[in-house]
């Protein structure tokens, strides 16, 4: 249940029968021939088609985090790491506020990381509450069932690329992307990240065939809806 379709009336009734919500967290970032917001798009429906048989609540996607190393790259804005981890905690202690109580937040950025520290920072101080920080991308489940289908999944490939991150009549290249080189990655700047990566792809495959991804993809929902039936101590 997206908050989108709710008034706060709603939401208040909401609240006298379950204190679960949702936050999505995402970046605006460059994803090669992607749509720049694909971390946005792919943390927020993860988290709607998870909670949506649950009908537990979902609030909009943050859409900006971490991404200094994109800086070269128009359209990639970036918080600084005090600000990301000001936000987070200002959205948790709002939400606390108003009477939820366990927070699912479903990160699709990995730069957004260290949110996770603060999300058991926040949760130590708030004995009534439960916070779970979920990478959806990045979970075993999610990485296994990527790796079946193709050895390098990997940033704006094919392993983000579905029919909602893909914009219209943009051709992706049918090649393959050569391996990034990471030990060149980590202790590059902006305009060296740039360099390196050209079009933005790090590696592999662009494009696979949909049903392939669709698989990918319903593990990632299922996933996000057991923690939030589950996940609850």
């Amino acid at each position: 249940m997206r908050i989108r379709d709710c008034n706060w009336m709603q939401v208040e009734e909401y609240l006298r029968r379950d204190d679960r919500v949702v936050l999505p967290i995402g970046s605006t970032e460059q994803h090669g021939f992607l749509s720049l917001e694909t971390d946005n798009i792919l943390a927020e429906r993860v988290s709607a088609e998870g909670a949506e048989p649950l009908g537990v609540l979902v609030l909009p996607v943050l859409a900006y985090g971490l991404t200094p190393s994109f800086a070269a790259y128009p359209g990639s804005p970036t918080l600084r790491l005090e600000t990301f981890l000001a936000v987070l905690r200002d959205l948790l202690d709002s939400l606390y506020g108003q009477g939820f109580r366990r927070f699912l937040v479903v990160n699709g950025h990995g730069g957004n990381l260290p949110g996770a520290a603060l999300v058991r920072e926040w949760m130590a101080s708030h004995h009534d509450a439960q916070a779970i920080f979920h990478s959806w991308w990045s979970s075993d489940r999610v990485q296994e069932a990527a790796r079946d289908v193709d050895p390098l999944p990997s940033h704006a490939n094919w392993f983000e690329n579905f029919p909602w991150t893909r914009l219209e009549g943009v051709e992706l290249p049918s090649e393959r992307k050569p391996g990034l080189d990471q030990a060149a990655y980590q202790v590059a700047g902006p305009a060296q990240v740039r360099d390196l990566l050209g079009d933005g792809v790090f590696q592999g495959t662009y494009q696979l065939p949909d049903d392939q991804v669709a698989r990918i993809w319903e593990v990632g929902v299922q996933e996000v809806r057991e923690l939030l039936e589950n996940g609850w101590r």
